[in-house]
């Protein structure tokens, strides 16, 4: 537990400093090394053609995904399977399905998986790291009563293995897609939770702060019209890398038979856990899968650390 909350209390320090040096905008100085880091813009190309492929995949997709439309030529029993041809650019599942077509129309749904899950972990992570923060730095016995007990379940969160914690949920809730999107999410809640505070107790701390409080600006006014908007750089970062975290996880949970019932419809866990019963015979049906997944994590996470790279204030020049 000490290692993962030392890593989100290294991250809430990016909002030690709100000014470069030369005096201008966190966010113009930050948008200015985006655009010069290679890493950054590998990983907008990474993930610009995986949501270009997931938004046109169904239309653009060569046959219907479901279709066994040659199953006169794959024998399973025989270990006989089609490679890759004219007509089928990476050959056929083990139920003479197109896997090319069904590597397009599964990224919409690989896609769809991450973003609701990360958009559940950051909505709620933020409201109970928000109002602890808030609840800090407006003082009081309460506040630091409701912090410490609210902070508590967070770390008990965090000492639990996150895979471990998204099974346990999908093995509660039953098999379904939003199993795994409400699985996945609530283990992304913590973190955010803990970021998000150990943010805005960097903020409480700086000149602007007191020089409100001195001015008579009530602290409600302070807490969250000030201190909670200037903390949210390290959530931004943090979101964009739990986009690769959720995608992995959810492709984990499907590979364990906790996703989408239907075996039919594509998504890529689904179809690396049915890839592995015939590997020895046909190994590409579960690389392509497997790299599609690969890739996009590797996507999100170099923009997710050029953006922690370009919020550093210790590298801004």
């Amino acid at each position: 537990m000490s290692t993962k909350t030392d890593k989100i209390d290294r991250l809430a320090e990016l909002t030690a400093s709100t000014e470069t040096a030369t005096g201008g905008s966190l966010w113009v100085e930050a948008w200015r090394r985006l655009k010069q880091s290679k890493m950054a813009i590998i990983g907008a190309v990474v993930i610009g053609a995986f949501v270009i492929l997931a938004v046109i995949g169904p239309w653009v997709a060569p046959y219907d995904p479901t279709a066994q439309l040659w199953r006169g030529e794959v024998f399973t029993n025989r270990n006989i399977f089609v490679g890759p041809r004219a007509e089928n650019w990476f050959g056929l599942d083990h139920l003479a399905r197109d896997e090319f077509s069904r590597l397009l129309v599964g990224a919409r749904q690989t896609l769809l998986v991450g973003i609701v899950a990360t958009l559940l972990g950051f909505t709620i992570g933020a409201l109970v790291g928000g109002s602890a923060g808030a609840a800090l730095t407006l003082g009081g016995k309460l506040g630091q009563r409701y912090d410490t007990v609210v902070m508590r379940v967070i770390d008990m969160m965090l000492a639990l293995p996150s895979l471990l914690l998204a099974v346990t949920i999908a093995a509660v809730m039953g098999q379904s897609l939003t199993t795994v999107m409400v699985a996945v999410g609530v283990v992304q809640i913590p973190i955010f939770a803990r970021l998000l505070r150990g943010a805005m107790l960097a903020q409480g701390g700086k000149d602007y702060v007191v020089a409100a409080q001195a001015l008579g600006v009530r602290k409600r006014r302070v807490a969250l019209g000030h201190v909670l908007p200037n903390s949210l750089s390290p959530v931004i970062v943090q979101t964009t890398l739990s986009l690769a975290t959720a995608i992995i996880e959810a492709a984990a949970l499907s590979y364990l038979g906790l996703g989408n019932p239907d075996a039919a419809e594509p998504e890529w866990g689904v179809m690396l856990a049915q890839a592995q019963k015939y590997f020895d015979a046909a190994p590409m049906l579960a690389v392509y899968p497997a790299l599609g997944i690969i890739i996009t994590a590797l996507g999100f996470t170099l923009l997710g650390e050029a953006m922690r790279e370009a919020l550093d204030p210790k590298l801004r020049s």
